[in-house]
């Protein structure tokens, strides 16, 4: 099972991830152009977005934790 991580994934792993990935895009992308146009505003309204892609990205590692505990207690 370990060996065939993404391919046993749940959907609701999958679609945390790539959400998570998403926003952190964005964040930075935000960040960049904010920082290159110096506006400040645009650069500080960023770190939220970034902030939130680490959260679910944190909380899809707990979740994928929890259903490799689950199944290694069957």
């Amino acid at each position: 099972m370990l060996n065939e991580f993404w391919a046993t994934a749940s959907t609701t792993y999958k679609v945390l991830v790539f959400t998570a990935m998403g926003l952190l895009a964005v964040g930075l992308i935000l960040n960049i152009a904010g920082n290159s146009t110096q506006n400040p505003g645009l650069a500080t309204a960023s770190l939220p977005v970034i902030g939130l892609g680490l959260i679910l990205h944190l909380v899809g590692f707990g979740y994928r934790g929890r259903q490799i505990r689950k199944s290694l207690k069957r």
